[in-house]
């Protein structure tokens, strides 16, 4: 078993971590050209951007409809800006982490690099919680030396825990039925899969991409 550097850091990185503090502000960015999975700086907090649209109304000048979550609190903020706004951008690092386990402290999230434990809190964990699976590893983001979201991959792999037997002689891909994954995850699957399988999920949307 490997031998875990044990820290509860409550969402924020060890000061160990051989890595610049790349978390300063970065130039002001047109909000046109910011996307989900930005970070910015709203009312002087470091925000992750979370839903992001550009309307376009007839007769009318365009304007970008935004929601915004704090890193330290959570809050949403809804915002509605003009195409001429601008926001200041924060950078944000990337890092691998390996999924361990989940007690009463959080979410614990192991640093193959560092074998330093990193502990994410359930608003965090609420967006991914049914594709969370103990050894896959998923990608940390930080900003401000602070856990600002976990980021899955494109897609998963996924054991099916329950689903009415399949049936026998129909492999049609157009008809669906409910199961449910080994992560707690309801989707809709073809009615040929039965409990056991493993499928490959989208985890943009939660769909059935096909069997592994």
């Amino acid at each position: 078993m490997r031998m875990m550097q044990k820290k509860s850091l409550r969402g924020s990185r060890a000061q160990t971590i051989p890595r610049a503090a790349t978390y300063d502000t970065m130039a002001s960015t047109p909000v046109i050209n910011l996307r989900k999975g930005h970070a910015v700086r709203h009312n002087n907090e470091v925000c992750i951007v979370i839903s992001h649209e550009l309307k376009t109304p007839p007769r009318m000048a365009s304007y970008v409809q935004m929601s915004v979550r704090s890193v330290n609190t959570q809050k949403v903020f809804n915002l509605r800006l003009t195409s001429n706004d601008s926001m200041d951008s924060v950078l944000l690092e990337r890092i691998p982490h390996e999924y361990s386990y989940k007690d009463s402290s959080g979410y614990h999230f192991l640093n193959n690099d560092t074998y330093e434990d990193v502990v994410v809190h359930e608003e965090l964990i609420t967006p991914v919680k049914f594709y969370l699976i103990e050894g896959h590893t998923y990608t940390l983001l930080f900003t401000d030396s602070n856990v600002a979201a976990v980021e899955l991959p494109p897609s998963m792999i996924m054991t099916v825990a329950d689903s009415p037997e399949g049936v026998k002689g129909d492999s049609a891909n157009n008809v669906y039925k409910a199961a449910i994954m080994e992560t707690g995850l309801s989707m809709q699957v073809p009615l040929f899969i039965n409990p056991g399988e493993k499928l490959i999920v989208k985890t943009e949307d939660g769909s059935y991409l096909g069997r592994a």
